[in-house]
């Protein structure tokens, strides 16, 4: 049976995400169906902005880039952590100040590179081969360009192995024993400023001792990156603070992560008689348990177990298959009911890895009932796609016991759209 949360709940028997009957929404909209609540997002933001009232918090725009979602934080203020053109692009449409926003990657094309400059936007350079060609944008661009570089602090952050970004093996970042070198070639350089620190150690971190060991490691480098004559106006110390997408699963707070690492960054400083701003890069968490997936069931068959197979399958949310991530389920039309029998619930795509969820006690399923997938806003829509030819769904927005739709769902002609045909086939 499904526990109350702080934004959903129960009501007639049905599940409610920001006051909003769910199957009220399905049928209004369709299945399959992201739901977000916005004020669960705000309150989130506030949180982790409550914890660290001196820093700024750059969202992590990968974790869902959708415009209703940036233009929320944006107002909230803000900043931005973009890994492509993309996701600067739709920053900078929200109205995200450029200088509120860092242009991070370990890959980024030369046109990437020539549209941060274009734009003013802060480069964290994660390699000495992007530095020079950083370089030569600027010089034929005739501007400065302002950059961190991003360390790899060789920290293991206890998380699954794909989504940890800062040990040694990783291909993030530049080795710390390696940082002091290329700030001293970045001094000598014309049209680099170098003005910030950054690293980013990993995602879903349960615990913060990795945090407090690679901000011991930063302040360390900024130490002496301070004493080589860099004066640094920001250390950006990543994001990746976990959320507790298990039953009874437990995740550090905010206000615990800034205990662990506000009095060594507060005390480096201090002694240093410096005072770069603190940046923080939080996604998963400001954004994660604001949305629910709705899906209606196909059909539940008995086999060598119980499958229930919705409309929404890794085409849609590939956490599950990806990192073996769980999330709870939840039978939205049956929401006060106890379970009554174990399921797997699969989704409709040709991979016998499709399975969302496996080995989970539901109520009775059956076939038109709504699924509903928690805490799926981050790394949901966002790394979804029309695998198999399926068009993706629609985005809703709950506020105020509203919805509206924040992402139309796609149509055939979407699948075909940028598609073109040679005549001689014709």
């Amino acid at each position: 049976m499904f526990q109350h949360r702080d934004h959903m709940g129960i009501e007639n028997g049905h599940l409610t995400i920001g006051g909003v009957d769910a199957v009220a929404l399905a049928e209004k909209f369709g299945t399959p169906l992201y739901v977000t609540d916005e004020s669960r997002i705000r309150a989130n933001y506030r949180r982790f902005k409550g914890a660290f009232p001196d820093a700024d918090i750059y969202y992590a725009a990968k974790a869902n880039y959708n415009l209703a979602i940036l233009n929320i934080l944006a107002l909230e203020g803000a900043g931005a952590d973009v890994f492509s053109d993309g996701e600067l692009f739709c920053a900078l449409k929200a109205e995200i100040s450029p200088d509120k926003i860092l242009f991070n990657g370990n890959s980024k094309t030369d046109a990437e590179l020539e549209m941060a400059v274009r734009e003013g936007i802060r480069v964290s350079v994660d390699s000495l081969d992007e530095l020079q060609t950083l370089l030569k944008i600027a010089e034929v661009q005739r501007t400065e360009v302002e950059i961190a570089f991003r360390v790899n602090p060789d920290v293991s952050p206890k998380t699954h192995p794909k989504i940890a970004t800062g040990l040694k093996t990783s291909k993030f970042g530049i080795p710390h024993a390696e940082v002091i070198s290329v700030y001293k070639e970045a001094l000598a350089l014309r049209n680099i400023k170098p003005v910030g620190i950054h690293c980013h150690i990993g995602s879903q971190i349960l615990d913060v001792a990795p945090f407090a060991d690679a901000t011991r490691k930063m302040m360390e480098l900024v130490d002496q990156v301070n004493r080589i004559g860099v004066e640094l106006k920001f250390v950006d110390l990543g994001g990746g603070l976990g959320v507790p997408y298990k039953p009874g699963e437990k995740a550090p707070s905010p206000s615990e992560l800034a205990d662990a690492i506000l009095p060594v960054f507060e005390e480096c400083t201090k002694s240093l008689g410096i005072a770069p701003k603190l940046i923080l890069e939080p996604g998963r968490y400001i954004v994660a348990d604001s949305t629910i997936l709705l899906a209606r069931v196909n059909t539940v068959k008995r086999a060598y177990k119980n499958f229930v197979g919705i409309d929404a399958g890794f085409n849609l949310l590939l956490r599950p298959v990806m990192y073996d991530a769980y999330h709870n389920i939840v039978i939205a039309n049956k929401a006060d009911q106890s379970p009554s029998d174990t399921y797997s619930v699969v989704g409709p795509i040709c991979e016998s890895g499709d399975v969302l969820a496996s080995d989970r006690r539901l109520p009775k399923v059956e076939k038109g009932d709504l699924i509903a997938i928690l805490d799926v806003g981050a790394y949901g829509f966002s790394m979804s796609s029309q695998y198999n030819g399926r068009p993706r769904c629609a985005e809703t927005l709950v506020c105020d016991g509203r919805a509206k739709i924040i992402r139309k769902s796609e149509s055939y002609d979407d699948l075909l759209r940028r598609q073109v045909i040679p005549s001689r086939l014709k």
